[in-house]
């Protein structure tokens, strides 16, 4: 059974969901093999969401309890703290969360289109971690093939914009022109790329990138910047500095900021790059992740509403394929069951060796195609019953005629990954980029 841990913007602190983010991931790996009511779990830790969407083998409450134990213990948090800010998800409840939020409408933004990517990672890292079940890679390959359909077929992504483009359209109404203004961008992740493209599409063309790691250097050079070697020297050359770093610590003090200049400093880091001290700095302006998100505007009605219900006719589908499936381990055992009967009594007349080895090959073609007919409509109705979820009165029907009672099913290997989600990722990965 599927469940889902939840916590975002809308139900907890930034504070809190800064230290999940640095805890929960590595909490993640140990989660399966620490707890004896888990069977696999998938963790999601994005700038603004928590998420454990969790494949457990035994009671709800206790593995609800055993995954907040082990990511606040991870997070240097107080369990019951994390307890009462996660909201819990069971059944189709799980499937309708995940395909919205994949599909960037559960987002500050809605619409932004990082987390599609973000979900993707989430499940790879479980798979290296081991941690992935057969249950939990349908549902996550299901949510990224219901956002591709989201980006493709609505304007959901136009409507919405991303928190970078967010950040610089507030510190617009200060920036009389862009063309002029001295911007540097202190990180050189996936975060800083697409802060470097927006800036560019508003016309700034004076950016340095300073690096905490010392990549500076390549990234400059990659992206036709100018490397700054020495950050306080560097905010002191700047009007706008835009921080986007993975650190776990400030990068950017109060005192790296009071020279007395008037700057906008937007942060987009979680955990936090820029001490919140910096905002009672003289002359600064700190536009932050909280900040930006209080004016996320609203999304154009109308590609919304369109994008919900493409989520909605996937989550229906995707139910209704569960529901079905849910009857196939007791219809390959009456499969298993009649060829093998069928197969005994092959092998006998051959063995009785009184037909010609033509006449045996017709009798074994007529009886082969007469199992087929047979089976034919208990397959039908199989799919009938699963989909009107009465998929364990075929099963028990099974058990009390034949005797016939089906195999648990084993989880794909999560090292394996299926080509077409190879090819998916491929084309994330160049959406991201772009």
């Amino acid at each position: 059974m599927l469940i889902c841990l939840t916590a975002s913007h809308r139900n907890a602190s930034f504070d809190l969901l800064e230290r999940l983010s640095i805890g929960a991931p590595a909490a993640a790996s140990h989660l399966v093999t620490d707890s004896d009511v888990l069977d696999g779990a998938v963790v999601l830790a994005t700038c603004n969401r928590f998420e454990a969407y969790l494949d457990i083998a035994g009671d709800d409450a206790a593995a609800v309890r055993a995954t907040v134990e082990a990511v606040s213990a991870a997070s240097e948090l107080q369990a019951d703290e994390v307890l009462d800010s996660v909201q819990v998800l069971g059944g189709g409840d799980v499937v309708q969360h995940l395909f919205a939020v994949s599909s960037g409408l559960e987002s500050v933004v809605v619409g932004e289109t990082e987390i599609s990517g973000q979900v993707r990672r989430a499940l790879e890292d479980a798979r290296r971690n081991g941690t992935t079940t057969s249950d939990l890679e349908r549902l996550f390959q299901e949510a990224a093939h219901t956002s591709r359909g989201v980006k493709t077929r609505t304007r959901i992504g136009a409507a919405g914009r991303s928190l970078v483009r967010l950040g610089l359209e507030l510190a617009s109404s200060r920036i009389t022109d862009w063309a002029e203004a001295r911007v540097l961008l202190v990180g050189t992740g996936s975060y800083a790329a697409t802060t470097i493209a927006a800036l560019r599409d508003r016309g700034a063309e004076h950016i340095q990138v300073f690096s905490p790691s010392g990549r500076a250097p390549w990234f400059a050079a990659k992206h036709d910047l100018v490397a700054a070697p020495d950050l306080r020297a560097a905010i002191g050359q700047s009007d706008v500095v835009i921080t986007c770093t993975s650190s776990e610590v400030p990068v950017v003090e109060a005192c790296d900021l009071d020279d007395g200049a008037r700057r906008i400093v937007i942060d987009l880091g979680l955990p936090r790059n820029v001490h919140p001290d910096a905002a009672d700095v003289e002359g600064v302006e700190l536009l932050d992740l909280e900040t930006i998100s209080i004016h996320a505007p609203i999304a154009e009605l109308n590609a919304e509403t369109e994008a919900r219900a493409i989520v909605d006719d996937a989550v229906s589908r995707f139910r209704a394929q569960a529901l079905e499936q849910s009857t196939t381990p007791a219809l390959v055992a009456l499969r298993k069951h009649v060829f093998d009967i069928l197969d005994d009594e092959i092998d006998r007349v051959k063995r009785r060796g009184d037909t010609t080895p033509e006449s045996a090959e017709q009798t074994e073609r007529a009886l082969r195609h007469l199992v087929g007919v047979l089976l034919h409509r208990p397959s039908v109705r199989a799919r009938e019953l699963g989909r009107a979820g009465r998929g364990d009165d075929f099963t028990g029907a099974l058990d009390a005629l034949f005797g016939v009672r089906p195999e648990p099913v084993a989880d794909v290997p999560s090292a394996v990954v299926p080509l077409a989600d190879r090819a998916a990722r491929m084309r994330d990965d160049e959406a991201d980029a772009s």
